[in-house]
């Protein structure tokens, strides 16, 4: 169902949404310079944006209500996870001299409402589209690979707030479980959730491929190459850099693919 009549998958309207949620959540955040609603508003505001368009619908086909309960999912524990532990930590040193800034606070926030509006198009399209039928081999596969990928960043979360809650690991890093295998297990198994949604949402609008992909590639290479991995890797550098072993994993380890580690002396 379409809310605009000249908007027939909900483009515009996600975006409206989007950034209403964004909007009234900074001025929050900005007003109690707190950082507990800036990441967790992240997967919550995917909940919401497809429980809105779901809702609205009329008669979900399959792949629509599995595509639902995905991003329900995915959102739910994203939002829980990143509030369990900006709880612990008490603030997100990423926003240090940001939050005080109103315009500096604020571009976070633009940036952020963007990226959401861009990433959920598969989400968007597909719960808007009024179509009818089963469940086809590629949806099958998309699913599957979301699987794999909410496996793999839930595994990977959980194995680092394990090792970060113990006192004894404090100037340490994990190197064990999928951390063996990558240095951002977590990032790849989101870029893995958002292409496997994508190729589940291919073949119900397939002539908005386009629209449909931008999605995965955006995720990919916002978190490989602009906020994600490269500001951790700086920050690790920060901290360990002068620790050999510390070099060490990093030769030997992937980056961001997950990869039996490299034999170095």
């Amino acid at each position: 169902m379409a809310v605009f009549g000249f908007d027939p998958y909900n483009i515009l309207f996600s975006l409206i949404l989007v950034t209403g949620i964004q909007v009234i959540l900074f001025i929050v955040a900005y007003v109690k310079q707190t950082d507990k609603l800036t990441d967790i508003t992240y997967g919550l505001s995917f909940v919401l944006l497809a429980a809105v368009l779901f809702f609205l619908g009329d008669r979900p086909t399959l792949v629509q209500t599995v595509l639902f309960i995905c991003v329900v999912v995915w959102g739910l524990r994203l939002g829980l996870y990143l509030l369990v532990r900006i709880t612990r930590i008490g603030k997100d040193r990423r926003f240090d001299g940001r939050r005080e800034s109103f315009t500096r606070f604020a571009q976070f926030w633009l940036l952020q409402a963007v990226s959401i509006w861009v990433i959920s198009f598969p989400v968007t399209i597909t719960l808007s589209a009024q179509t009818r039928g089963g469940i086809g081999w590629l949806s099958v596969v998309g699913f599957l690979i979301w699987g794999a990928g909410f496996a793999i960043e839930f595994t990977a979360d959980q194995q680092k707030y394990v090792f970060k809650r113990d006192p004894e690991n404090a100037k340490k890093w994990i190197q064990h479980g999928l951390w063996k295998y990558s240095r951002h297990p977590n990032y790849f198994g989101e870029v893995l959730c958002w292409w496997g949604i994508a190729c589940a949402s291919l073949p119900v609008v397939p002539r908005l491929w386009y629209l449909i992909l931008i999605s995965p590639v955006y995720i990919t290479l916002l978190l490989r190459f602009v906020s994600g991995v490269p500001l951790l890797e700086k920050s690790a550098q920060r901290k360990y850099g002068g620790d050999p072993e510390f070099g060490r994993y990093m030769r030997k380890t992937s980056m961001f693919i997950p990869r039996p580690q490299k034999h170095t002396e």
